[in-house]
């Protein structure tokens, strides 16, 4: 059931540890495809640049709720190569009930405060109403991803990376086939492919609890276990509440981007809204790559195999650029075939900005690749800091480029500001990487 990543071959491991999670992470993005795709041919370019935008705005919520699960997730699996099952539940608890009380709260405030978000995203009026009616159905999701990405993070935390892939696998197949028959059948609009989301959010959500409550007793709290332990929730706090800076600083500096090619109007929504679909599913599989990389070096952390760790930096780092480049090429040559999938052939204009993207930003996708890489490895030695500073480095300068080059050469130059963050933020961590080698293979 849980893949030891302290030992066997190092490449081999990694490889069938990452899988899953690479296969999961495709998934969700053709089930967020799925409501792109759907929503683009049969509703429009106004109901596409809404759920687009909207995307963008699930994607930073969420991201607060997935950066602490993942730095929870970090210290789940520094214990686990310690073998320290006692503390790994104690963290279990105290990880637990900090995340939950956080959800609540964040599903709470963007109910309340719904129309100044979408006043600050400068949403046009032609598709405010569709954008704010799918907001209004796809908040009540966000319990659900709670749940599904603690559990997630925890199980790959210990070593299975392959029962989330199984939940995410029936939810993507579920919002496919609720999005064709909510969408196409009874004709509910943007609102028919926030519920089809929904519900698959929480199959997926409840399905995971319920099978680590009911088969990895192992490392299940007891009553025994539910008592405070202020140093266990010290530790999860400074390493999940960093984890989740970096992921939040990340996505709010998106958020920000998509504020500005909001205010260049529908067309170019529509052509941003489609081209970072292409975007997220070409260069997930490296993100996987570094979350993957991140749980084999926080349990060698654990288990003090820092020779491993440095054997493992070399062979992950082939692989992540060599995956990169192979992609890079498939999206530069294919970029309109791929747009078209999304938009309709008479939509000339739509079609020639989203190749455009496409061109520019899918030839640096080893930047984003390493740059994932560092993020994992900062995060598993207890560095997270190092991880926030990375992407306030990288998101920063495609913020303040993005609105600086926007005004000189136009849309262009929201699309040149972004590998250009992720090279510089690149270049910082490693060469803090190679300045701190020894202090970073010491156990703290």
């Amino acid at each position: 059931m849980y893949t030891d990543l302290t030992k066997g071959n190092i490449t081999k491991t990694l490889i069938l540890f990452v899988l899953p999670m690479m296969a999961g992470n495709l998934l969700q993005q053709f089930y967020n495809i799925a409501d792109t795709l759907i929503v683009g041919r049969f509703l429009g370019s106004n109901a596409l640049a809404a759920v687009g935008s909207a995307f963008t705005l699930m994607t930073f919520l969420t991201s607060i709720l997935l950066g602490l699960s993942m730095g929870a997730g970090a210290i789940f699996a520094i214990y686990r190569g310690k073998g320290d099952n006692v503390r790994l539940k104690a963290a279990i608890v105290h990880a637990f009930g900090f995340i939950v009380v956080i959800a609540v709260l964040l599903n709470t405030a963007v109910f309340l405060w719904i129309d100044p978000i979408m006043a600050f995203l400068q949403v046009p009026m032609e598709v405010y109403g569709l954008m704010r009616e799918y907001l209004w159905i796809i908040f009540t999701g966000i319990l659900a991803t709670f749940l599904y990405n603690f559990f997630s993070c925890l199980l790959r935390a210990i070593g299975n990376s392959r029962v989330p892939l199984t939940f995410l696998g029936v939810s993507a197949i579920l919002n496919i086939g609720l999005d064709l028959l909510f969408v196409l059948v009874f004709h509910w609009g943007v609102g028919g492919a926030a519920i089809a989301t929904v519900i698959s959010q929480y199959a997926a959500g409840i399905g995971i609890t319920i099978y680590t409550l009911r088969f990895c007793r192992d490392i299940c709290p007891t009553r025994h276990d539910i008592r405070w332990n202020g140093s266990v929730l010290k530790e999860i706090c400074q390493l999940s509440l960093f984890t989740c800076m970096q992921q939040s600083i990340m996505n709010f500096g998106i958020l920000m981007v998509q504020g500005l090619v909001n205010s260049f109007g529908p067309v170019i929504m529509a052509a941003f809204a489609a081209a970072v679909k292409i975007d997220s599913f070409a260069y997930t599989p490296v993100q996987d790559i570094g979350n993957g990389f991140s749980t084999f070096v926080a349990q060698n952390y654990g288990a003090g195999k820092f020779n491993r760790i440095s054997q493992g930096i070399r062979k992950i780092l082939q692989l992540t650029v060599l995956f990169s480049v192979t992609v890079s090429a498939i999206v530069v040559i294919f970029a309109r075939h791929l747009m078209l999938i999304f938009v309709q052939p008479h939509e000339t204009e739509i079609l020639a900005q989203g190749v455009q993207y496409l061109r520019i930003v899918g030839i640096f996708y080893w930047g984003i690749g390493c740059l994932f890489l560092l993020y994992g490895f900062y995060r598993a030695v207890r560095r997270p800091g190092m991880s926030v500073v990375l992407t306030v480095i990288s998101l920063g300068t495609r913020v303040v480029l993005a609105y600086l080059l926007s005004d000189v050469i136009g849309v262009v130059g929201i699309w040149t500001a972004i590998p250009i963050g992720w090279i510089l933020a690149d270049t910082v961590g490693v060469i803090y990487y190679l300045k701190n080698k020894n202090q970073l293979s010491q156990i703290t």
